[in-house]
């Protein structure tokens, strides 16, 4: 997996995330709302109990304190846009 922050400041977060095929965006809860766009390829979202297959130029919304994850089956990179505004105060959870 490669993240890297395109824009942080004390207000707001954009990360830029791509998986390479097999790889996952492990389940976590953010404290906060996120909004993902999916900018190559597809993949499938995993929001609490369910689970979509995401297309390129969709926007998903995840939120705040709900388990979610993402997972890249195909045989190419899938690359989305992580936006967290406000910026969470506390950190993220990872769960099993």
């Amino acid at each position: 997996m490669d993240a890297r922050n395109l824009y942080n400041t004390e207000n707001a977060v954009v990360t830029i995330i791509s998986l390479k095929p097999g790889q996952s965006l492990k389940r976590h809860i953010t404290p906060g709302d996120v909004a993902f766009y999916v900018l190559k390829r597809e993949g499938i979202v995993e929001i609490g109990e369910e689970k979509e297959y995401i297309q390129a130029e969709t926007l998903v919304e995840s939120p705040k304190d709900i388990p979610h994850a993402w997972y890249n089956e195909s045989k190419a990179d899938l690359v989305f846009m992580v936006i967290k505004a406000p910026k969470p105060k506390k950190k993220t959870i990872f769960v099993s």
